[in-house]
């Protein structure tokens, strides 16, 4: 049984339409990333998920049981926000002991929880002191000991690291999905961030102004997105994107018009067909500096050494920005030109609608 169903959901604020039917299964034990740009409506959605948020219509079932009408307390959820949201005067135990004392729980109780929560948090130590003396990982971690005590079915992250910096992020990435592992618990995590989604999560969720573009795994997304969207989402750097024309097609192989970068000869079974205009899609991180299967000359304007890999960007003549991503540090410079190859086999296609046709 699914720990969590959304069906049909919806909200509006006035006549802003933000979330536009959305369905959903999230089962017991995943942890499942909604990943989008801002203004997609993750937040909301986890917000009306957490009982924040009045849902217009549909309905959210988290065990079996509708709970549209609960409060959030109701809910069995517990929320972690971006802002730590501590108590600055209580000690770190009472941080996390707070909700607790809310519920009016026996101090035994309480001291069981909050010692259980601090063990797999590594605070045991930092119980007796206020959230001033911890660096920001550690109030972040005292947030979501504050959540694991009210042991929820569910709980819900709002872009939690955030506020972090970038190597205190990834550590925290680390921790999160230790801890995940540990409890064994629902996890429900929002962000940005198309990184964080693709190393953390079991389940990817990619919304597009109100509506799920896609459902999957991190390398289903990656290796088959279905639409552009997801296409230029998911990986970093971006998806390359160069427009032609299909020439001729006979369902085994297809020939497409690049303009001035030549012709490709695409032979995998698809959906394209004579005179459809469509996107060609390819990862930078499977270019090849050198001759391959197909071949484009590119003069690169812009080359970062990066140690562990060289990203170069150019301009293609029909005006596509061009990224490519070599391994090592590669001789590459600024201004003259080089060819860059690649494997007609992981070549992207996508329609004039911006779905995949293979």
């Amino acid at each position: 049984m699914s720990q969590l169903s959304l069906k049909r959901v919806e909200k509006s604020f006035n006549e802003a339409h933000i979330i536009k039917g959305i369905d959903l299964e999230v089962s017991e034990g995943e942890f499942v990333v909604f990943v989008g740009p801002s203004g997609c409506g993750k937040s909301t959605l986890l917000r009306m998920i957490a009982g924040l948020e009045e849902v217009s219509s549909g309905e959210i079932v988290i065990g079996g049981r509708t709970v549209n009408d609960l409060p959030p307390v109701q809910r069995g959820i517990a929320m972690v926000f971006q802002s730590y949201a501590l108590y600055p005067h209580m000690s770190v135990y009472e941080n996390i002991a707070f909700p607790l004392r809310v519920e009016r729980l026996p101090q035994a109780e309480v001291d069981k929880r909050v010692g259980a929560a601090a063990r797999v948090l590594q605070l045991e130590s930092r119980l007796q002191q206020r959230p001033g003396t911890l660096s920001g990982g550690q109030r972040q971690r005292v947030a979501i000991g504050r959540a694991i005590v009210r042991q929820p079915k569910i709980f819900l992250f709002d872009e939690p690291l955030s506020n972090l910096d970038a190597a205190l992020r990834s550590e925290m990435r680390i921790e999160l999905m230790e801890l995940h592992k540990r409890l064994g618990s629902t996890m429900i995590y929002v962000t940005h961030d198309q990184v964080e989604a693709m190393t953390m999560a079991d389940k990817i969720v990619v919304l597009d102004a109100g509506t799920i573009s896609q459902v999957g795994s991190p390398l289903q997304l990656y290796h088959k997105p279905d639409n552009l969207f997801v296409a230029g989402f998911i990986g970093s750097p971006k998806m390359n994107f160069i427009n032609g024309t299909v020439t001729s097609a006979d369902g085994t192989t297809a020939t497409i018009d690049l303009g001035a970068l030549g012709t490709m000869n695409l032979p995998r079974q698809s959906r394209a067909v004579a005179g459809q205009s469509v996107t060609v899609g390819i990862r930078p991180e499977h270019l090849r500096l050198g001759q391959g299967e197909f071949t484009l000359a590119v003069t690169p304007k812009i080359v970062e050494h990066l140690g562990i890999h060289t990203v170069t960007y150019a301009d293609l003549p029909g005006g596509e920005n061009f990224v490519g991503l070599f391994e090592g540090d590669p001789e590459v410079p600024e201004g003259r030109p080089l060819q860059v190859g690649f494997s007609l086999g992981q070549v992207h296609l996508f329609d004039s609608a911006g779905l995949a046709v293979y």
